[in-house]
């Protein structure tokens, strides 16, 4: 398995809405590209930021899964829409992960 965080900040002023897009549009569309969403958090102390965790049965599958979601033609509908005013991500990371010790994972 793969696992993939992705931490998203916010263009200055636009939390609400990066969080809002993500909450309705980006979430309902992962599962049809073979994404698979374990968590969505929110930092305390910075409400610019949104972090994600994700997971995969390979790095090709995830390669192919973003490239997929990259190219829906609705998403990039929303995508387009939804940055009328400018973009809503001023800065993503992504960090991507495999298990260093087999049986150790949770759940």
């Amino acid at each position: 398995m793969i696992y993939e965080i992705r931490v998203y900040e916010a263009a200055d002023g636009k939390a609400e809405a990066m969080k809002t897009r993500f909450k309705n549009e980006v979430v309902k569309r992962f599962p049809s590209h073979g994404i698979e969403l374990l968590g969505v958090f929110e930092s305390a102390s910075d409400a610019a930021r949104l972090t994600y965790l994700t997971r995969f049965q390979s790095e090709d599958d995830r390669s192919k899964a973003w490239a997929a979601f990259g190219a829906d033609s609705e998403w990039r509908a929303i995508k387009a829409a939804t940055e009328v005013d400018g973009p809503l991500l001023k800065n993503q990371s992504i960090t991507v992960l495999s298990p260093a010790v087999a049986g150790l994972l949770l759940g």
